[in-house]
Formats: structure tokens, C-alpha cells, sequence
């Protein structure tokens, strides 16, 4: 859609730990912004889950307290004009499709209670011809891997697939579905970013593809999958229900890597962005046809404009900022995370510690779900800065 010289566009970022919401100017610069952390919740070792309904709150407040921001800069509201959303991607949620409401708490990307299922998902006929398909390996990252899990072992999951009642849908559908007022309007989408993700696109028709399904003895009867639209489309994603921007159109979605290339102007064969957030991901634009790696790199679609989808090849590491959080919050080594670089600053070097952040397996390019965390060359000469370092 075309922008005038004196409208706004609004953004959603949607992550692992928190949610936030700029506003932009024509030019590309942020005018307004606010975040909020949310809840993360850890039931047992290896397992990582988030609140759906909390996930949708804060992404409201975040929205209300910019848009306050805004308007205390002397903005009126009618000049924004049009919002867009970015997500954390493999997270799973799963809802009643009559009522709208959350079966269970989401799955989160960094999960690995699938350890288990995967092992015995390798092992089924047929397994070695699904990277060709959907450009993922079998691992405890795709969303597939959580949906089964907990058809399998929440009963209100399963009780709500048996009767057909069952939504499935990555942060990216949950956010729009909720944004639109949810069963009343029931805007059920994803793009082909975070459908990529899920091990049910195929890549090269970015469409659900039958032998994938029927390889994880998921009925399409049962289980509702989000209609898979284009990246930036003007009407599909619907607008938002309620609050300050009701009536605003939401224009497009990309998943949180994508984004980042995007916003790079990662729009060439070639162009490649590096993030560290949570985890640590890199993206390296392949152009038109999806390029598929025999080294341990995953094949996704960096965008879908409408014309033609871009692929791109996807190097993922789990653990980048989360290792910082670690020594934070769970050994009390540092206050905030600002105060890594001063810590590890205490000393000359790492005195030869290693310190492997395996905490949900090691990702690109081993795939090894349940490699743990570990700490190597520890002597009574290390110090927490060796450790920081």
C-alpha cells in the first residue's frame, strides 16, 4: 500500500521474551515504542513454555502505551495507517476452534520434551525423504513435533482433535486470530515465513503438502491449519478488534529471522544478516529456488511479496542472549544483563574454560537434540569472569 508523507506504520515484534510495538515515520525511523517482558515458564528440565492469552495481552499493552507516546508528541492517531507483525516462529499454539480459548499453555521454539518422539519419528519409513520436502530436519525445533506431543498427552488436546475441534497455529496466527476478535471473525492465517517452520509447507508450492502430513499421521479432518497467504497482503490478516487502533489494517507478517533480513534489505542472491537475540541466527538469501543443504543448514522462505518467494539458507543456534540470561538469573553472576562485558572485563582471557549453551541440544549444523549444557576446564584458578568471558 502507499504511504503518505505524513502517515505512520505500526509494528508488532512478538519474541522469545518479551513483546514490543514501534511506531515508524515514513523514513524509516521510530517515533514511539514500548515493551513488556512476559513469563517464562520452565515445568521441568528441558521443557519452556509461555501463557497464549499473556502473549496477546502484552502485545495490547505494548500497543496502547506507544500509541500514548504518540499522541503525547503531538500525533493524532488517524495518521497511523497500517500495522505489521513479527514473530517468534516454531512456538506452538493450540486452541478450541468454536470457543478460541488456549488448550494449553505454548510450546516454545527452545522446547525439547520431543527428544523422545523425534528419535522415534527418525525412524519411521520415509524419514530421509522429508528434508527434500520442507527444507527442516527431524528435531525437537519444528512446530509438528509439539502439536504431536500434546495430542498425545493433554487431554484436552486430544479430546479437541478426535472432535475435530482443534487449532493449531504458529505466534504469528494466534496474534492475528486474536488481533481480529477471534471466533467471531475468525481470521485463521500464517505466511509462508513461519508455515516454513512448521514442517507441514512444502517449499516449493508453499502449501500444506499431503505426504507430509500423512508421514506424521496428522488428519487435516481433525486438526485446522491456518490458510497460508502471502507475506504483505492488504486485506488477509484482517485488522485489529479493538483498543486505540480499531479499525487499523494489520498488511503483513514475517517470522522474527525473516524480518531481520528484510530489514537489512537482505533483497539479493547473496545479501546475509547475523542476529543475536535468544538464540543466534543467520540468514543468507539464496534467490527464487530453495537450496537445500547437505551440511546441516535449514531451507526456509526468507519472504513471500506476492510475486515470486524469496528461499534462504538458515544457519540456527538456540542459545545466544539466553546463555547472558543464564548467568544472570539462574547463577546470580551479574545484576543486568548490561553488566556481562564489565564481569568478563575482570579478567585477561577465558583461562581456558569453554562454555557449551547446549541448553535445548545443539542446532546448526549438528542436530543433536539431546546434547545438555556443559562447562569445560574448570581449575581452582576460574572465576565467574572466566565464565563470563
Amino acid at each position: 500500500m502507499a504511504i503518505s508523507d505524513d502517515a505512520f506504520v505500526g509494528a508488532i515484534d512478538q519474541g522469545t521474551t518479551s513483546s514490543r510495538f514501534l511506531i515508524f515515520n515514513k523514513d524509516g525511523e521510530p517515533v514511539a515504542s514500548h515493551s513488556v517482558e512476559f513469563k517464562q515458564i520452565y515445568p521441568k528440565p528441558g521443557w519452556h513454555e509461555h501463557d497464549p492469552l499473556e502473549i496477546v495481552s502484552s502485545v495490547e499493552e505494548c500497543i496502547a502505551k506507544a500509541v500514548e507516546k504518540f499522541e503525547q508528541a503531538g500525533n493524532p492517531l488517524i495518521r497511523i495507517k497500517a500495522v505489521g507483525i513479527t514473530n517468534q516462529r516454531e512456538t506452538t499454539v493450540v486452541w478450541d476452534k468454536e470457543t478460541g480459548e488456549p488448550l494449553n499453555n505454548a510450546i516454545v521454539w527452545t522446547d525439547t520434551r520431543t527428544q523422545q518422539l523425534t528419535r522415534e519419528l527418525k525412524k519411521r519409513p520415509g524419514a530421509d525423504k522429508l528434508l527434500d520436502l520442507c527444507g527442516l530436519p527431524i528435531s525437537t525445533y519444528p512446530s509438528v513435533g509439539k502439536l504431536l506431543w500434546m495430542i498425545e498427552n493433554v487431554r484436552k488436546v486430544k479430546a479437541a482433535y478426535e472432535k475435530g475441534n482443534l487449532a493449531f497455529g504458529t505466534i504469528d496466527t494466534w496474534l492475528v486470530y486474536k488481533l481480529n476478535g477471534g471466533p467471531q471473525k475468525d481470521v485463521f492465517v500464517s505466511d509462508p515465513t513461519n508455515a516454513s517452520r512448521t514442517m507441514f509447507m512444502n517449499l516449493k508450492t508453499l502449501q500444506y503438502d499431503d505426504t507430509l502430513l500423512e508421514f506424521f499421521s496428522l488428519d487435516a479432518k481433525n486438526v485446522h491449519l491456518p490458510k497460508i497467504v502471502h507475506s504483505s497482503d492488504p486485506t488477509a490478516y484482517g485488522c485489529l478488534e479493538s483498543g486505540l487502533l480499531k479499525g487499523v489494517p494489520i498488511t503483513g507478517c514475517l517470522g522474527d529471522q525473516s524480518a531481520a533480513l528484510v530489514g537489512q534489505k537482505g533483497f539479493s542472491p547473496g545479501k546475509a544478516k547475523n542476529t543475536y537475540g535468544t538464540g543466534c541466527f543467520l540468514l543468507y538469501n539464496v534467490g527464487e529456488k530453495p537450496v537445500i543443504s547437505r551440511h546441516g543448514l535449514l531451507a526456509t522462505v526468507a519472504y513471500d511479496f506476492g510475486d515470486k518467494p524469496i528461499y534462504a539458507l538458515e544457519g540456527s543456534i538456540a542459545v545466544a542472549g539466553q546463555g547472558v540470561k543464564f548467568l544472570q538469573q539462574n547463577l546470580n553472576f551479574i545484576a543486568s544483563s548490561s553488566k556481562i562485558s564489565e564481569l568478563a572485563n575482570t579478567v585477561e582471557d577465558n583461562g581456558g574454560v569453554v562454555f557449551v549453551t547446549a541448553f535445548s541440544g545443539l542446532f546448526a549444523p549438528y542436530w543433536i537434540d539431546d546434547a545438555q549444557g556443559t562447562i569445560f576446564g574448570i581449575t581452582q584458578h576460574t572465576q565467574q569472569g572466566h565464565i563470563a568471558r
